[in-house]
């Protein structure tokens, strides 16, 4: 065992042990009456779809995203189909027409589609990943195809500044974490998937790539939590910006280190996914073991009222290979807070998941419904 590996074990058992006790004995909650829970969560979110767009009222482009995820998620959870119909309809509405301009090579030519492409490399890769579980569940292989042409395009911000990575925008002015650990997700993920040996030799160079790059940028600080992004200094040089710790981007890379482990069976990686784990769950946690961002209960805007949940999603793709009964409380602690503290008579749920409601929208309530989602696994 080399020097690295063993201090990324023993800092993962050291965080385990700083984890709220109230993590590890699950409120009793059976798994039929967590489906239900589940099911009423689905009927509630469903209630902001707009059919006309295939997006979901009050909240963002890059949520709906999200939301579908969350749906598909749902669905594989109660062994149900009964919402593919709305998979079909968001594919073939809420696609943006590109500028021919901003296209990149064959692209619609590829898939006829013009994409689910926009200005940010982070919405668009929501969307990848949000295809890519479709998918899975599906098999229908545009979805596949779209997620590949999206990935594609985001590749194509890939450069030299900073030693690598992906920009977070085509402006080109900031690199920052969620976009490349985003790319890191979907290149995993389609190394596996992708149809021709090409693709996925080429997703899988992408993966090695963006996580061996990841790692030496600084963005993960001492305490193994993820920075913001990147400050790129006058004469060239990159560091850490020391802003805010937001749960998404502790969460995503647990999904991406978890696809590319599936790719590459190196063990090593879900160490490294479990050191990440734990700091988020021993930081970002209260006394109760409620997952919390800092920007509660009234700041989080438009868009952190839907991180916390894309935590909770990573954890749970994390947790079907590690295993972890203190990762399964977790879920079940979170999931029952939800339920009993942060729910409307609508069946609504708010950003803050140790209650009261406060905000409430299609984003804070698909975020809620991954945590009730999660819960419901039987490992």
């Amino acid at each position: 065992m080399d020097m690295r590996f063993r201090t990324l074990l023993l800092a993962a058992l050291l965080f385990a042990t700083t984890v709220s006790n109230a993590q590890s004995t699950a409120p009793t909650v059976t798994r039929q009456e967590t489906l239900r829970r589940v099911q009423a969560g689905v009927v509630a979110l469903q209630r902001w779809y707009v059919p006309q767009t295939g997006l979901y009222t009050g909240t963002g482009w890059w949520n709906a995203a999200n939301a579908i995820t969350t749906l598909v998620d749902a669905m594989r959870a109660g062994g149900s189909r009964e919402n593919e119909a709305v998979l079909a309809n968001t594919f073939a509405h809420a696609q943006i027409a590109v500028p021919k301009a901003q296209q990149v090579g064959a692209l619609d030519k590829m898939t006829g589609f013009s994409g689910f492409l926009n200005d940010y490399y982070d919405d668009e890769g929501w969307w990848a990943l949000a295809w890519t579980d479709a998918y899975d569940l599906t098999g229908k292989p545009e979805y596949l195809a779209m997620a590949g042409s999206i990935f594609k395009d985001m590749s194509g911000a890939w450069d030299s500044t900073c030693g690598g990575g992906i920009w977070w925008s085509r402006d080109r002015k900031y690199k920052n974490a969620i976009a490349n650990e985003l790319f890191f997700s979907v290149a995993a993920s389609l190394a596996r998937r992708a149809i021709t040996d090409e693709d996925r030799e080429a997703a899988a160079d992408y993966a090695a790539r963006e996580w061996k790059w990841f790692q030496s940028t600084g963005m993960i600080n001492r305490d193994h939590l993820v920075n913001d992004g990147l400050i790129i200094d006058k004469d060239g040089s990159c560091r850490n910006n020391g802003r805010t710790v937001w749960s998404y981007n502790q969460g995503v890379v647990l999904g991406g280190l978890t696809e590319w482990y599936r790719t590459t069976h190196d063990d090593g990686l879900l160490v490294q996914a479990r050191v990440l784990a734990d700091a988020g769950l021993a930081h970002l946690t209260d006394e109760n073991g409620i997952l919390h961002d800092p920007c509660e209960p009234n700041s989080c805007g438009a868009d952190a009222n839907q991180f916390k949940g894309i935590f909770v999603r990573n954890l749970y793709k994390l947790n079907g290979e590690v295993q972890e009964a203190r990762y399964r409380a977790f879920f079940a602690t979170n999931a029952a807070s939800i339920w009993q503290t942060d729910r409307t008579d609508k069946d609504q749920f708010g950003v803050v998941w140790s209650g009261p409601v406060a905000l409430v929208n299609a984003g804070t309530h698909s975020s809620g419904l991954d945590a009730l989602v999660a819960a419901a696994d039987e490992r």
